[in-house]
């Protein structure tokens, strides 16, 4: 296997407050989630706070792509160049609480036109899509997390769900392996003996799972929350905190990109000097660039093995 050689050196790309670079438009950055890249290099994350999916194109100008984001979290381009978004939950910011329609869509880029994939299983409304990955077959691969579920969407309405409590807890990031064989569900149950880890299913053709084991865990300290992987199927996991916030997780687990092999044996770590990391996507012209969200700052590391939109 290649080594890993990740560059330490972080450039963060988003101060706290960046003006657009457009008359009358200023974009304000409080909570970054969810980024992706399209094959034009510009990248898409959501802003939790002020519910937004924001864009930065490749030569460094923000704008918002998307007011009233209906809480936007996990987004993802598909391979004809469509963002999947994972959308809608409870939720309670700045002491409001707020009830926002739980669903998956999809965005023509070009027209701006937004349909609706999934709303529902069998009749019954998600709770909350958080996160979303995609296999070699383009078939879509979403977490649940409030929901306590994992479902696979092969098209607007075709929704099946391939995981459930009690068998998992609180699924967050999810990932598929470059060979479409292994599913990767990451677990961010902050209570008392809650699971904090990275869970390993056998990903079969038909899209279901079976055999789980777990291949990296991360208790008693904070799990990681989303990730992504390279062309090598080293996952480059989201974890870690430096503060504590009320839960039973503890600090060991440290603020930063967590890099764990196809054997679950950790590789590197790349620290992220900002609470609370989240989620992270590589992009860029050789697909060597690792865009992270952490607080109210996306960061970019340049690594030496390519990773994958997914």
């Amino acid at each position: 296997m290649k080594r890993i050689t990740t560059a330490i050196l972080l450039m963060a790309i988003i101060p706290w407050t960046v003006a657009a670079q457009q008359p009358a438009i200023a974009a304000t950055v409080a909570f970054t989630e969810g980024p992706t890249v399209d094959r034009d290099g510009n990248v898409y994350f959501t802003e939790m706070v002020f519910q937004r999916i924001m864009k930065l194109s490749p030569s460094g100008v923000l704008t918002v792509f998307r007011e009233h984001s209906n809480d936007a979290n996990g987004l993802l381009i598909d391979p004809q160049g469509r963002l999947i978004a994972c959308e809608g939950a409870e939720s309670t910011r700045m002491g409001v609480t707020q009830t926002f329609k739980p669903q998956i869509t999809r965005t023509d880029l070009k027209t701006g036109k937004t349909e609706v994939l999934a709303d529902n299983y069998q009749g019954k409304p998600f709770v909350g899509p958080n996160d979303v990955t995609m296999d070699g077959k383009g078939r879509l691969y979403f977490t649940d997390l409030t929901g306590g579920a994992v479902y696979r969407v092969d098209g607007p309405g075709q929704v099946v769900r391939i995981l459930a409590v009690p068998e998992i807890q609180r699924p967050n990031g999810i990932q598929v392996s470059p060979d479409d064989k292994t599913l990767y569900l990451i677990e961010a149950n902050g209570a008392a003996g809650g699971a904090r880890m990275i869970r390993a299913y056998d990903l079969n053709a038909d899209g279901t799972v079976r055999n789980m084991r777990v291949h990296y865990n991360f208790y008693p300290g904070r799990s990681a929350d989303g990730m992504s992987i390279d062309s090598q199927g080293n996952l480059y996991a989201s974890a870690g905190m430096g503060q504590l916030r009320g839960t039973s997780e503890t600090l060991d687990t440290k603020t930063g990109i967590h890099v764990i092999s196809p054997a679950g044996k950790l590789l590197k770590f790349i620290p992220i000097p900002e609470d609370y990391i989240t989620n992270n996507a590589f992009g860029g012209p050789d697909m060597k660039t690792l865009y992270v969200t952490a607080g109210k700052t996306l960061y970019k590391v340049q690594t030496d093995i390519a990773g994958l939109p997914r």
